[in-house]
């Protein structure tokens, strides 16, 4: 791959003022000599704006009002030229060698390449966890394949992905009905091209507590919103690649990523679930089928999980409350349970999740 291929890093920004600067120094020491950094601000207001005119005579800076991530991406996206782009958020980072590996396995028909993440601290210190990791690094072929038979494949959220900008033409701009604008685009890709992965942790995932993603403490409401997200981004991958074997609305069901938002919105504030007729027998039902089916996930996590679903369907409120805790917010889960995921190798070393 010839180096004169233009990358495009749109860094979206919404009051991270203590964070934005680093990422933006991880995008300009990127090993690679044809780049362009776009830095959005959404409507700050802390001191996000002076960190981001500081950097002004080395990038693009956009300012604009309050209108979510998704308007933000659009923004940058509309201003962008790169073949390639990579939407950086921005409390993350990107290892100076990432474009370098990006390029070593980059081809025609690419709709994304995605990588590993390292979590790191608010101070930007390693924890020693990775995310995702694979029973088997996938290939395209068996990531569409999951896709269309379960609606879910290990990946990454939006920092740990390239996009080919044919792609994201296809999809862009956004229409906002979703707030996180990954969520349309890791959607889509299975459909729209194909997806390569790169086994290693090529970018850091800051976990700080305002993450959008992470969920360090444990937030009943925060269930059905995931349930209308996963809902949503089946619609719109159904919308985006008609004719191309998307999936009908009952592929969600056999999902392993989703199940488990399902019967925790169920359990904890079963009256505000937004699926209507929704029961345990259903979920029980629905999580069984979902362990034969194939997407991503090793046998031994398939067990695990199922083993979690259905004790959380079966005992009182109060333990099940624990057992999401303990799905959910991995540093709440007692020591003797994490050993023993780790001894059975169902999180793996290094694992950030279960």
């Amino acid at each position: 791959m010839t180096h004169a291929v233009l990358v495009s890093i749109i860094i979206c920004n919404h009051n991270y003022e203590a964070f934005v600067a680093q990422a933006i120094d991880s995008a300009l020491a990127l090993e690679w000599p044809n780049l362009e950094v776009i830095v959005v601000d959404d409507g700050s207001t802390d001191g996000s704006r002076r960190v981001i005119d500081a950097y002004a005579d080395r990038v693009t800076v956009i300012h604009q009002s309050n209108g979510g991530q998704w308007s933000a991406c659009n923004a940058g996206f509309a201003r962008s030229r790169g073949d390639v782009v990579i939407f950086l958020d921005s409390d993350d980072l990107l290892d100076p060698s990432l474009l370098r590996r990006l390029f070593g396995v980059w081809r025609p028909g690419l709709s994304k390449v995605q990588f590993q993440m390292r979590i790191i601290d608010e101070n930007g210190r390693a924890t020693g966890s990775v995310f995702p990791q694979f029973d088997i690094v996938p290939n395209s072929q068996q990531i569409r394949r999951w896709a269309q038979r379960a609606a879910a494949y290990p990946t990454p959220p939006g920092s740990g992905n390239a996009y080919s900008r044919a792609f994201l033409e296809m999809i862009f701009p956004l229409n906002g009905g979703d707030r996180a604008a990954d969520s349309y685009c890791l959607a889509a890709a299975p459909y729209l091209g194909d997806v390569l992965t790169i086994a290693e942790p090529l970018v850091s995932y800051r976990v700080h507590g305002r993450n959008q993603g992470a969920m360090a403490t444990l937030d009943p409401k925060r269930f059905g919103f995931e349930v209308k997200r996963a809902l949503f981004r089946l619609r719109f991958a159904r919308s985006a690649a008609q004719g191309v074997g998307v999936p009908d609305d009952d592929t969600l069901n056999r999902s392993l990523s989703f199940l488990p938002y399902r019967l925790a919105s169920l359990k904890l504030l079963p009256a505000e679930h937004p699926i209507e007729h929704d029961s345990s027998w259903k979920l029980a039902r629905d999580l069984t089928a979902a362990c034969f089916t194939p997407q991503g996930v090793s046998p031994r996590s398939r067990a695990a999980l199922w083993a979690w679903g259905i004790s959380t369907l079966l005992v009182p409120p109060h333990f099940s409350k624990e057992l999401v805790r303990w799905r959910f917010a991995p540093a709440s889960r007692p020591e003797l349970l994490t050993r023993s995921l780790r001894a059975l190798r169902v999180v793996k070393p290094h694992s950030a999740e279960a």
